[in-house]
């Protein structure tokens, strides 16, 4: 890609190296490990143990929520990612170009888009959709209208066989997919649809959902390209093979595990390489209505 010249998003939260996450430290931490612990009688043994030491060498800190321990800037004061951090440059530029496409698309629809906040953190990360490990991978949380990043992704993409800086492009651009979903209304429509359904239909629902989410990367990388000439020659076949990648047909053999599609949650790896390209050739953000298009088979 060419990317270093491309306009920086103002819309980053660099939590790398918080206590936790970003304020789990004393009570918080207790709290997280708890449930896991009280499981076994060792397990309360040792819990019994942490909250000795916490209460008796922490300084109090056992009831201060990680206040002493950590010291979290709020999100006003969090600086964005630092120039010489290449990667997280990277995703800064990836991210504002989401902005200027989402930002025109909706102009010419008569609506004003709001761009999310991208939040750059390392483990573990607590947002609106509750405590969240790093090897749930990247996700998008309706709840704070924010999307989570743990660059450590970047390594899991190349063990997947998806190399490639437009292969991690496609990532983000698909989590603000979810964000343009739920400023259209659409995710609430199919979580409120999933709570009616039974569990087949509920993972179909979230399948159309997620292949919908990689058509709007597709219609990103039209206008990254046709507008501000960002892609390379075989940056699109680093996309498709991304989105191929992380099909749950793929995903379900590398972990050894029997195919069983009733149970995909994001698609096949054709479907996701389908849905993507459909994006990136039409443009047409009218051409990514997986609803339609899949509510018969």
């Amino acid at each position: 890609m060419r990317w270093k010249k491309g306009r920086r998003s103002k819309n980053i939260e660099d939590r790398r190296g918080e206590s936790g996450g970003g304020g789990f430290g004393g009570l918080g931490n207790l709290l997280a490990i708890a449930p896991f612990l009280l499981r076994s009688k060792k397990g309360w043994l040792i819990l019994a143990a942490i909250a000795a030491f916490y209460l008796f060498f922490g300084n109090g800190n056992l009831f201060q929520s990680g206040t002493q321990q950590a010291q979290v800037p709020d999100s006003a004061s969090r600086q964005p990612a630092q120039p010489d951090d290449i990667v997280a440059d990277f995703v800064s530029v990836v991210l504002a170009d989401t902005e200027d496409t989402w930002t025109q698309l909706f102009a010419t629809a008569g609506s004003q888009y709001t761009p999310p906040k991208l939040v750059l953190y390392d483990d573990m990360i607590r947002s609106a959709c509750g405590l969240n490990s790093a090897a749930v991978g990247p996700f998008y949380c309706p709840g704070d209208g924010k999307v989570y990043l743990d660059l450590g992704f970047l390594n899991e993409l190349k063990r997947l066989g998806a190399p490639g800086d437009f292969a991690f492009a496609y990532v983000i651009a698909h989590e603000v997919g979810h964000h343009v979903q739920n400023l259209l209304g659409t995710s609430q429509k199919v979580q409120q649809a999933r709570m009616q359904s039974d569990k087949v239909t509920a993972n179909r629902l979230s399948v159309m959902l997620e292949l919908q989410a990689d058509c709007f990367a597709g219609v990103w990388a039209f206008y990254a390209h046709r507008d501000r000439q960002l892609l390379e020659p075989g940056d699109i076949e680093e996309g498709i093979n991304a989105a191929a990648a992380v099909g749950d047909d793929r995903l379900q053999r590398k972990s050894g595990r029997a195919v069983s599609p009733d149970s995909f949650t994001h698609g096949s790896a054709e479907q996701r390489a389908y849905w993507f390209r459909r994006g990136f050739e039409s443009g047409d953000v009218t051409q990514c209505n997986t609803f339609a298009a899949l509510s018969g088979q």
